[in-house]
């Protein structure tokens, strides 16, 4: 149990404070979801201010611990927090909830207010955020604290709702969080038993502690939600069991202290009403007629928190101090991490690919840079769901991150796509880290969720994707992505990348390592590529540039053919047939529609002259985007159907991913 000494009633007008914050803003945007807060205010209440280590002016303090509401539709239960315990969040940014540009959205948004730890909405990212957000801190302790020197020492809480855990993504992030042992990890669970179709037993009749304690989390159960001694001692309890996550079983009253609609679906997603509040503020003992108000007791109690804070991070600077001179280097390369701070010798580690390495599939190629850039890159995590051999994302000096070795960089993600998508938000919301992730592009689509929030974030995982096209051949067309090329690139903010040979590969991973405001998706061949010699071609650095004249035989072209990955080969071997011919051609390779876009309108010009209408794409997928870049007089070779199972030559062959189709498309486009 906490030391702080209870205040049974100055504990009850700050829990009331939050419940009418809460209420007073959603009637004001005249949407969101008051009963959540009115029933979680408690539980909020008693971590916020007896056990949750935070700073309010200084948001960013390292050894922070992270709170997540994953709840995120009970957004202003975490707002009237951040204003209440003194962060940069005013009170009229809480009426402003929202509404246009305000600091309130619906729902939380990393980056909109400090105290927001990640982006919040669709049930179930949140919980899995948090366990990569654990995970990140394990593998940090275990690098750099040392006997005495505990200096990432923070635990990782988060409110979780009943939808949460119906959402299959938070199975997959409880079972590998139990498996991993996280005992940094402590979750309230806001039992309330309604979702909004109604009461949660006409769909969901699971023993959810039953469940958790077979993931192998301690589990606690708390009867009643108001209840705030029982509360602080079950967030005790749990704090102090170290090797298993916690979840504690809260049992709350949705809408608490509406006479009319407490325990009922219609104070979940839609305001109260005014006549609903005036009767819940009298049930409270509080005056209907006074709107968003904060008794001066209350504020100050909050408001302790802005010393309370400063003392914890000044403690642990004085511990970080003495660190730094008993272990300098480690201090050094912590804060390099934190600062995003890579050097140079990654850069000068990257290898180049020459004729002796023959032809190499580009998800081989990839294996080669990992190798070589790893142990330059401390902050570099990565893993696999249950593909390792075939993504070649293990580094072979990796030790796998496993209870009793959190200090591995290697996560064995076993088959939950979504759940890895997910918990890399969360590794890369700790302060530097990168984490990438691999799997067959196909299972992008279980992974689409956590992608767009990673997108969404401006956040950095790299998604390790092969077996990219119908090149993966006999598996046939349940796993061969004809779509997916498309569809990631409909994403905004994100930056997909599809090299062509072993050094555009390379090229890629620099690209990916540096990119900072989005995720990276690296798309890779399961077969082999010819080897482009570069002494011949234009420079594989150029590929930074999303698209890039690989050849010409003119300045001024008649045609240009347009490869991408493993079907840039084919356009290369009809653009050499042309040439020999005499045809005036010119070759692009487009590894990044995306990266190309970033590029002036002057350089977009000279790669694609307006003036040369007659343009052949070749690539392996739906068509979907490429008119952009072809126009109307020009063509796509492309994917019209799913795939089949059989070799993937004779799929080629098949679907018309030949030289000789290219060369008799582009002879007939130039004889028109």
């Amino acid at each position: 149990m906490s030391t702080i000494e209870l205040n049974p009633a100055l504990d009850t007008l700050c829990i009331t404070t939050i419940r009418t914050l809460a209420m007073d803003g959603v009637q004001k945007a005249k949407s969101g979801h008051p009963g959540m807060p009115m029933g979680a205010a408690p539980m909020a209440y008693v971590l916020w201010m007896r056990h949750l280590r935070f700073n309010p002016h200084q948001p960013q303090w390292k050894n922070r611990d992270r709170f997540v509401l994953s709840a995120g539709h009970g957004s202003m239960l975490l707002y009237s927090l951040l204003h209440l315990t003194g962060y940069d969040l005013s009170l009229d940014d809480l009426k402003k909830f929202r509404q246009f540009e305000s600091k309130t959205p619906g729902h939380p948004e990393h980056g909109l207010s400090g105290g927001i730890e990640t982006t919040t909405g669709p049930l179930g990212q949140g919980f899995a955020n948090g366990v990569g957000m654990a995970m990140a801190q394990k593998y940090l302790a275990a690098r750099y604290n040392k006997p005495g020197f505990p200096v990432i020492d923070y635990t990782v809480y988060a409110i979780v709702s009943d939808g949460d855990l119906m959402e299959g993504v938070s199975h997959e992030a409880a079972s590998l969080a139990g498996h991993l042992q996280l005992g940094n990890l402590v979750y309230l669970y806001d039992d309330n038993g309604i979702s909004i179709d109604g009461k949660t037993n006409i769909s969901f009749g699971d023993d959810s502690a039953k469940r958790f304690e077979a993931y192998g989390w301690h589990v606690q159960i708390v009867a009643d939600g108001n209840d705030t001694t029982a509360i602080d001692e079950a967030i005790t309890r749990a704090r102090a069991v170290a090797d298993k996550p916690s979840i504690i079983c809260v049992r709350t009253h949705i809408g608490f202290g509406s006479p009319n609609k407490q325990d009922t679906s219609e104070s979940h997603g839609s305001p109260l009403g005014a006549d609903e509040i005036a009767l819940t503020k009298k049930a409270y003992g509080w005056d209907p007629e006074i709107f968003f108000y904060i008794p001066d007791e209350a504020l100050a109690h909050f408001r302790t928190a802005v010393g309370t804070g400063s003392t914890l991070e000044a403690e642990w600077k004085k511990l970080f101090a003495a660190y730094e001179a008993q272990f300098p280097e480690l201090a050094v390369e912590l804060q390099n991490i934190q600062r995003g701070h890579l050097g140079d010798a990654w850069k000068s580690a990257l290898p180049k690919f020459t004729a002796e390495n023959g032809t190499l599939a580009t998800r081989e190629a990839s294996g080669k840079v990992l190798e070589a850039i790893a142990p330059h890159l401390p902050s570099m995590i990565g893993g696999s769901a249950d593909l390792t051999p075939s993504n070649n994302t293990r580094v072979k000096s990796y030790v796998d991150f496993q209870p009793g070795s959190f200090g591995g960089r290697y996560v064995r993600y076993g088959v939950r796509e979504h759940g890895m998508g997910s918990i890399m938000n969360g590794i890369a919301l700790t302060d530097g880290m990168i984490p990438y992730g691999g799997t067959f592009m196909i299972f992008s689509e279980y992974m689409r969720p956590a992608i767009r929030m990673a997108a969404l974030m401006g956040i950095r995982p790299i998604y390790v994707f092969t077996h990219d096209s119908i090149g993966l051949g006999e598996d046939g067309p349940t796993h061969q992505p004809v779509e997916q090329l498309a569809a990631l690139r409909t994403i905004p903010n994100i930056t997909v990348l599809r090299p062509a040979d072993s050094s555009e590969t390379a090229e890629a991973w620099k690209t990916a390592i540096e990119h900072r405001t989005g995720p990276v998706v690296l798309a890779l061949t399961r077969q082999k590529l010819p080897f482009i010699d570069r002494t011949v071609y234009a420079p594989a650095e150029q590929s930074v540039r999303g698209a890039y004249v690989l050849g010409e035989t003119s300045p001024t072209p008649e045609l240009i053919l347009i490869g991408t990955g493993s079907e840039l080969q084919y356009a290369l071997g009809a653009y050499e047939a042309l040439k020999q011919e005499g045809a005036s051609v010119r070759l692009v390779s487009m590894p990044s529609w995306e990266l190309f876009e970033l590029q002036s309108t002057a350089y977009r010009e000279s790669v694609f002259p307006a003036s040369v209408k007659k343009r052949i794409a070749v690539e392996a997928g739906v068509a979907m985007g490429w008119s952009k870049y072809v126009g109307d007089a020009g063509e796509v070779i492309c994917m019209t159907t799913f795939g089949l199972s059989a070799p993937y030559e004779t799929l080629y062959e098949h679907f018309g991913f030949t030289v000789k189709n290219v060369l008799g498309r582009a002879k007939a486009m130039l004889g028109a």
